[in-house]
């Protein structure tokens, strides 16, 4: 089953490529264009400019409003949410994968202030899903050969690979994705899980990267490989000094303050959208979209001409640096509304640029004093000001382009002063940039490591690893002293219920019995009426009901768990539908075999059915059935005055979505130690080494096929197998085995 991995996240390359190749080539064609209008009128190169941007905005936010409203923003909370056990609709349908890559080209190729980085995690999820469950059984596209993960758990695993595979296609950063999945989107792991995500990451990356030299021999037309995130800065400054940690700690600081002003004005934002503006419909949102376009249009592409060009410095023999850079491509020194050819607009190269673009520039080594004070001011507060109003539309947006956009302008502006101050040193102003993008990012999305990781591979500059530590750190102190991090903000204003890593302190005063006090427990008995099941799935919205049995004596028995998507897989086939109110006879064979296990695995991509679509008629809800061959007969359980904090932390550790509070037991049947779970194997790999010498002691809950198996194995003089249960026992006898073995199974 792990050979569908490649197949699975190979798709996640390819559509980085896909998307990384169209962003590339629709702003390299703009800028191209616009270049040449200008050469003529620079008002005529505006329109053209503002008309190029409007259209692919429109289309974005049009594919989104209209097809896959799923798709709009970075979908991180959504996943997160996923991932930590909550069901939310929509957010991995074929249509919103479709509508999160093309509306990620519109949105990021017509110059919005948002990045592609965040969609491309949620596009490795979709494609996980989809691939998961064999396609889309709505749109007629699926495989039955791809039907290889159906539990619950299984698909969760994968839709977790599929965003490690994401961020792994977006930064080339294999191992950032891994951490990130494990620091920021899953809520539960294990080893097995780890290695699969790594194995995922590491294919991702290599289709990026071959599809990186197939652009570089020219096949990807503008800009080539410009679109493919790696800000190669090993170049730069070699070594730093004591005196340096001083402004670099400020940098951490500065990173903490503006990361989480940035998100408290997003809230801010979002809240009045959502309050105001969106329940206008989705023509408002169009228009929104459309307002914001033009604003950022006019904002980059009529503030450079506000500036005066500076004269090119001399050039290094050494550098591939060149001074002014020839139009319509991409590197540092832009000539843009200058009177002569040997000048260029400081502004112009980050503004009047794909966002990939300008951080290099901004990241770039051997260009000291390349921008000035004034204009990296000027830039910040605009595009800060665009990416805090941009966010929240109903476009595909991601956040971590435009937080390193923001982080290195103003690491570059402490570069300078450092520079000034420091003019001995060697000391490079694009490693402040990069300390500076590391320091917003860690300030307003609270990461650590996976983003120090993150970073460290797309610069590829090991040596900057600690100081990159030093600001993440700083910056994640300071941030948390006024608020969370930007998708936990996020996902608390979509309504989203994650559990945090860790439990609330009012959760150590209070135990289990407490928690669930004021909820009234609905269960089902085990043979239940077809009308009453059809009123409770009708009356409530729960996904899980307990089952409940009485013994000979009359005593009340929980014998498991029923899921509401079983129910209706139930109702919905009717052949397990029975006339007598009694137990169906257990002699009579397995029911469940009359089922597939496709039947009652949850669809992720669709909707599933719904109570309203299964019709009954009068004779079927006269019916009865047995629940007790589809239940799960082991839940979860905890006693009744056990610590709420521990019950928080088995319930998001071990991913559950329900958890039964059943009274203080009276009494013990043993205990079960470390020990007791390494079970050696002997040379003999058929049968196991069973210890006792006369009765093997056994749970309700083996199948006939292992119950057979037991007897034709049993070693050491063993007789009997006992399958407790109430203490009530049937005796039965392995007739197949000569030795006429007795088997005690409980009913």
């Amino acid at each position: 089953m792990d050979g569908f991995y490649v197949i699975f996240f190979s798709g996640t390359g390819f559509a980085a490529v896909f998307i990384n190749i169209s962003v590339e080539n629709f702003a390299g064609w703009k800028f191209s264009l616009t270049f040449k209008i200008i050469q003529k009128s620079y008002l005529a190169g505006c329109l053209i400019y503002i008309l190029i941007n409007l259209a692919l905005v429109f289309s974005s936010v049009y594919i989104i409003t209209q097809f896959a409203p799923a798709a709009a923003g970075s979908g991180i909370p959504e996943i997160k949410g996923y991932l930590n056990g909550i069901d939310i609709p929509g957010i991995l349908l074929l249509r919103t994968l479709i509508g999160k890559i093309f509306g990620s080209i519109g949105s990021v190729g017509g110059g919005l202030a948002l990045g592609k980085e965040g969609p491309l995690v949620h596009t490795g999820a979709c494609i996980a899903s989809l691939l998961g469950q064999g396609g889309s059984t709505k749109y007629h596209i699926s495989s039955r050969w791809l039907q290889g993960f159906k539990s619950d758990r299984d698909r969760r695993d994968l839709v977790t690979c599929g965003c490690a595979a994401g961020v792994a296609a977006a930064f080339r950063a294999p191992v950032g994705g891994v951490l990130f999945s494990l620091e920021e989107v899953t809520s539960w792991w294990r080893s097995q899980l780890m290695w699969r995500v790594f194995f995922t990451s590491a294919i991702v990356a290599v289709v990026v990267r071959a599809a990186m030299g197939w652009c570089k021999s020219g096949n990807c037309g503008h800009f080539g490989s410009g679109g493919f995130i790696i800000w190669d800065i090993s170049g730069g400054q070699e070594d730093y000094s004591f005196e340096e940690l001083l402004p670099m700690a400020v940098i951490g600081v500065i990173g903490g303050l503006l990361g989480a002003l940035f998100n408290q004005l997003t809230i801010y934002v979002t809240r009045w959208r959502r309050n105001y503006l969106h329940k206008k419909g989705n023509r408002v949102k169009i228009y929104e979209a459309c307002l914001i376009s033009v604003i950022t249009s006019v904002i980059s592409f009529g503030l450079p001409l506000l500036r005066k060009c500076s004269p090119c410095p001399d050039s290094d023999p050494a550098s591939e640096i060149e001074c002014p850079r020839a139009p319509g491509m991409y590197g540092n020194y832009v000539n843009f509304y200058c009177s002569k050819e040997k000048e260029y607009n400081d502004l112009a190269t980050i503004f009047f640029n794909t966002q990939d673009d300008a951080i290099r520039n901004l990241f770039s080594a051997k260009t000291i004093h390349e921008f000035s004070a004034q204009s990296l001011l000027a830039f910040l507060v605009m595009f800060y000001t665009l990416a805090v109003i941009t966010f929240g539309t109903a476009v595909p947006a991601g956040q971590f382009v435009p937080g390193i956009m923001i982080g290195s302008t103003y690491g570059r502006l402490v570069g300078i002063f450092t520079v000034n101050h420091y003019k001995k040193l060697n000391i490079e102003e694009g490693t402040y940039a990069l300390l500076g993008a590391a320091s917003f990012l860690g300030g307003s999305m609270r990461m650590t490591v996976s983003l120090c990781v993150i970073m460290v591979e797309i610069t590829n500059n090991l040596k900057l690893l600690p100081l990159i530590m030093l600001v993440l750190l700083i910056s994640k102190a300071v941030g948390d002293a006024f608020n969370e991090g930007l998708y936990e903000e996020q996902a608390r204003l979509r309504g989203i219920p994650l559990l945090e890593s860790r439990p609330k302190y009012e959760m150590r005063k209070m135990t289990a019995k407490e928690a669930c006090r004021n909820q009234k427990v609905l269960s089902l008995p085990r043979v239940v009426k077809v009308a009453d099941v059809v009123s409770i799935l009708q009356s409530n919205k729960h996904n899980g009901f307990p089952v409940i049995d009485h013994t000979r004596n009359g005593e009340t028995l929980v014998i498991g768990l029923m899921l509401r998507s079983h129910l209706l897989v139930l109702l919905q086939s009717k052949i397990d539908f029975q006339h007598s109110p009694l137990p169906c006879d257990p002699r009579g064979g397995p029911q469940g075999i009359r089922h597939n296990f496709s039947e009652f695995a949850k669809p992720v991509s669709s909707k599933g059915i719904s109570i309203n679509d299964i019709h009954l008629s009068s004779d079927d809800l006269e019916m009865y059935i047995d629940l007790a061959p589809f239940l799960n007969p082991s839940p979860y359980v905890v006693p009744e005055d056990m610590s709420l904090t521990k019950v928080y932390n088995i319930f998001r550790q071990l991913g559950l979505r329900h958890i039964f509070v059943v009274p203080r037991a009276s009494r013990m049947i043993g205990v079960i130690t470390r020990k007791d779970l390494l079970i050696e194997e002997e040379t003999d790999s058929t049968a196991m080494e069973l210890q006792s010498t006369s009765t093997l002691k056994l749970y309700r809950g083996l199948s006939f096929k292992s119950l057979r198996w037991l007897c034709a194995n049993l070693k050491g003089g063993m007789r009997t197998i006992i399958c407790l249960t109430n203490n009530v026992v049937c005796k039965s006898t392995c007739r197949h085995n000569s030795k006429n073995h007795s088997v005690l199974v409980l009913r």
